[in-house]
């Protein structure tokens, strides 16, 4: 199959993308480069510098025969969406909106779609969370995801393009960008292995459910294969762990000891997220294969020997 990998030169989407390339697809990737990099996509994969919203990112849609669309772009800050949710909604939902609407009468037979298994439950019920928990998002962000999954519902209902929704818990790994738009594991690994203490925001007891990247890439291969009816899954490990849990496993991986100073809390965060992954487990045939200490020793491993691209 012919394979649109959107946000593939970012943490998650790169991943996806090698994943695609071994298992011998014909794959692309488009992204603007906002949040991702050159050097996480293989010289034999053609890269389009684009913007989602942009007509040249339709027409790259329209006019080169992809059967499958792996949407990763996103605005993806859940801070970021608090401050501005007009832009996370330009980004996350009418980004999607320009490539389905061109995509929808040119071929395109599948969409995977990367969601959110934190964001778009809100503060849970009961935990870990299942598929079927109210959707409750209390951040913009959360809402924008929430909002692209009845999109493509509708455009299932409508044109026929099946899709699956995955959403994520919370992924980490290597490739994962340290400033900005980034997840803990990245500040804290990055800030760590240079000897500077971590802020811990809030008292550190908010719970989230860590994910290895190479789970989910794999999670996207299951996902594309998947012939059943259209559905979202979510991907994590039904594990959940605090912040100051993380900041410790994180120290002892390598192998200092650095006390952490804390600082207020974030606005729009939620305080506890944990995962029900059974369905994936039975629908995919999917289930985490690294557990948390391993997959915190790859990262800090690569945060060690590697340089991000400025």
């Amino acid at each position: 199959m012919k394979v649109l990998v959107t946000g593939g030169a970012g943490f998650i989407g790169s991943h996806v993308v090698d994943a695609l390339v071994l298992k011998g697809h014909t794959v692309e990737v488009l992204d603007d480069l906002s949040g991702g990099f050159r050097e996480n996509v293989p010289r034999s994969v053609k890269l389009h510098t684009l913007d989602v919203r942009s007509i040249d990112a339709a027409s790259l849609m329209k006019n080169n025969g992809y059967t499958t669309l792996v949407h990763h772009a996103a605005q993806m800050d859940v801070r970021r969406s608090v401050a501005d949710p007009a832009f996370d909604v330009q980004v996350n939902v009418l980004g999607l909106i320009n490539l389905m609407e061109a995509g929808k009468d040119s071929g395109l037979e599948k969409v995977v779609f990367a969601s959110t298994g934190g964001a778009i439950y809100g503060e849970p019920e009961a935990g870990p969370q299942k598929e079927t928990h109210t959707q409750q998002p209390v951040s913009p962000y959360g809402i924008s995801k929430l909002t692209c999954e009845k999109l493509l519902h509708f455009y299932f209902c409508e044109y026929g393009i099946p899709y699956v929704a995955l959403r994520y818990g919370n992924v980490y790994g290597p490739r994962q960008n340290a400033h900005g738009e980034a997840g803990v594991i990245a500040i804290f690994a990055q800030k760590l292995l240079a000897g500077h203490r971590v802020t811990i925001h809030g008292d550190g007891l908010q719970t989230r459910d860590y994910v290895y990247v190479g789970d989910v890439a794999r999670a996207n291969l299951a996902a594309i294969n998947f012939t059943g009816n259209p559905s979202a899954f979510n991907i994590g490990t039904g594990i959940e762990t605090d912040v100051v849990t993380l900041h410790q496993k994180l120290k002892q991986a390598i192998g200092l000891e650095q006390p952490a100073t804390h600082g207020p809390g974030k606005s729009g965060e939620q305080r506890r997220s944990v995962l029900d992954c059974t369905k994936a487990l039975h629908d995919l045939v999917w289930k985490p294969e690294v557990n948390l200490d391993d997959g915190l020793k790859r990262t800090v491993d690569w945060f060690a020997s590697s340089r991000m691209p400025d």
